[in-house]
Formats: C-alpha cells, sequence, structure tokens
C-alpha cells in the first residue's frame, strides 16, 4: 500500500447538512491515468478539491503521496500540478510572464524557472507564442499554457478538472496528445471529465460516481463489458409509429431501452438483431450499428434525466 499516491476510505465531504462525498473508496497507483466521471453535483469537484489539499476532509481516511493532506496541505501542494476548469491566467501578461509569475509562487529560482519554461513552452507547442500576450491566443492555446503553468513545478501528480471543456475536436486531440506524452514520463494523472470518448482515450481506471457515491470502478473497457453488450443498434421510426414498433421490437434484444427520439437495442451482434427486425416485418425509418461506449454505461448507470 506504500507505494498508492491517493489512498481514499470511507472519504466524506459535508457542507452543512448536505452530504457531497458520501463514504468513497478508491487508489491512485503511480504513473497512471485515472478518472472522475459523474453528472453535475455527483461530488467529483469536492473529492477533487479534497486531493488537492484545499478542501478539508470531513471524516474517513486520506493519504496523498503518503502525507495526511490535514497536516502536510503545503508540502502537498507543492508537489501537485493543477489545471483548474476555468481559464484563470492573466491575459495582459505575456505567455512567459505567466510562467515566471507561477514559478515563483513555489519559490523557484528566475533561472531555474527560465530552463523550464524553453521545455514547457516546446511540449505545449507554444514555443513561438512566448513573448505574446495571453488575451489573444486561442482557446487551444490559454489551455496548453494552463497545463504547461501547472508543470512548472514538476509535480508528481497533475489534477486537470475538466481538461478539455470548451475546444474544437482539433484541439482536444492535440491535447490528448501532450497528455498522452506526461503519462509515458512517469506522471500521474488525475482527471475529471463530461466527454466518455476523452476517458476512454486517457483514462487506465476511472470511477464513475452519483450523488456522491461511487457507483462503478474500473478500466473503460470492463466497464463496458460490465455494464454493457458489445454492441447497440440505434432504430429510428416515423413521427407516431415508434410505440407501436416498440412493441413489435419486444424480446429481441438483451436490453431495449426507449428515448423520446429513438429506440436502443442493445445485443452482442447488431447485425444479427437487425435482420431479425426485417423478418419482423419491422422497417425503422434509418438504423445505426455500432459498438457500446463508455458513454451507455453512464448513462446506464447514473440516468438520462438532465441535471442542472
Amino acid at each position: 500500500m506504500t507505494d498508492l499516491l491517493v489512498e481514499a476510505r470511507r472519504l466524506t465531504k459535508r457542507f452543512g447538512d448536505l452530504t457531497a462525498v458520501a463514504e468513497v473508496d478508491f487508489e491512485v497507483h503511480p504513473g497512471e491515468a485515472f478518472g472522475f466521471l459523474g453528472p453535475n453535483g455527483a461530488g467529483k469537484s469536492s473529492t477533487m478539491r479534497m486531493i488537492a489539499a484545499v478542501s478539508p476532509v470531513t471524516s474517513g481516511h486520506l493519504r496523498v503521496m503518503g502525507l495526511d493532506p490535514a497536516a502536510d496541505g503545503p508540502e502537498i501542494r507543492g508537489r501537485l500540478g493543477v489545471v483548474p476548469q476555468e481559464e484563470n491566467l492573466d491575459e495582459e501578461l505575456s505567455v512567459y510572464e505567466n510562467l515566471l509569475i507561477y514559478g515563483r509562487y513555489f519559490g523557484l529560482p528566475k533561472k531555474v524557472i527560465d530552463e523550464r519554461v524553453g521545455e514547457l513552452l516546446h511540449f505545449a507547442q507554444l514555443q513561438d507564442r512566448r513573448n505574446s500576450r495571453v488575451e489573444p491566443l486561442s482557446g487551444g492555446m490559454k489551455r496548453r499554457l494552463v497545463i504547461a503553468r501547472g508543470l512548472i513545478n514538476q509535480p508528481e501528480m497533475l489534477i486537470l478538472d475538466e481538461p478539455t471543456t470548451g475546444l474544437d475536436p482539433q484541439a482536444r486531440h492535440l491535447l490528448w496528445d501532450r497528455l498522452y506524452r506526461l503519462k509515458q514520463q512517469g506522471v500521474t494523472l488525475i482527471i475529471t471529465t463530461h466527454y466518455m470518448d476523452e476517458a476512454e482515450q486517457l483514462c487506465d481506471r476511472l470511477v464513475i460516481m452519483d450523488k456522491g457515491r461511487i457507483v462503478a470502478e474500473g478500466s473503460p473497457r470492463a466497464l463496458i463489458e460490465q455494464h454493457s453488450t458489445r454492441e447497440v443498434l440505434e432504430l429510428r421510426f416515423p413521427v407516431g409509429l415508434q410505440e407501436e414498433m416498440v412493441a413489435r421490437v419486444d424480446g429481441l434484444a438483451q436490453r431495449t431501452e426507449v428515448l423520446p427520439d429513438r429506440v436502443l437495442l442493445y445485443s452482442d451482434d447488431a447485425d444479427e438483431t437487425a435482420g431479425t427486425l426485417a423478418s419482423r416485418g419491422v422497417v425503422p425509418e434509418s438504423t445505426v450499428s455500432r459498438r457500446s461506449t463508455l458513454e451507455d454505461v453512464f448513462l446506464r448507470l447514473t440516468g438520462r434525466s438532465l441535471i442542472e
């Protein structure tokens, strides 16, 4: 157990009468990418803030890099890198000045910061923007700069809160590549994300949280195998016909889910299921055959109701 970077047992966080995190157990191993998934209000951010030693534990056991956040908060924060969801860069300063000021927060000499800035700007593909003001940079550039800033103290563990929110697909994929390279270099990543494909791409293991509790844990592939079928057949019917058609596909798949705009048939062989549909005379307006994803698991475990 001594090689764990994070160890939580019955970890609980309360705000008055509200229990944000309810007796959760998890652990993070060195060098892995560990994810927290969950709808709004599930307890992800509260858990991350306890790990980052900026929010006190209400009850339970938590150790971060072998240290107690209650007693060793400054040491933990000095060995962590944090990438917040909001862009909190100083937009009136240059890219270099943002990194310099942040490095000085950790007490690093200017000579050491200057050495690291060159490496970090190359890593973030911002070397040609060193002296540019932050304000006119694109969203993707700013996000890469926030990650570079979080690495200025050469942290053992990097905490990322919704790292690619608001980015276009090209910028997201570039950021995924940067994070994957960090993991290859031995940096431990802890990630919260609303993007299921991001979790599948980046996370070795993850937990799904709902209402402050962990409802599932495992690798993305293991969770899909445990909570879904291999494939999904999506059916769309003309307006007014879906209810009639649902009765005719009853029992055809291992699980049927009826949504307002389509019907999902969960099966290990979507093509075979589609063939049986035709033999029953069921002709959808459109069909989509796809593999099951982490999103299917997430929605099954946490529900499809919109949470504001």
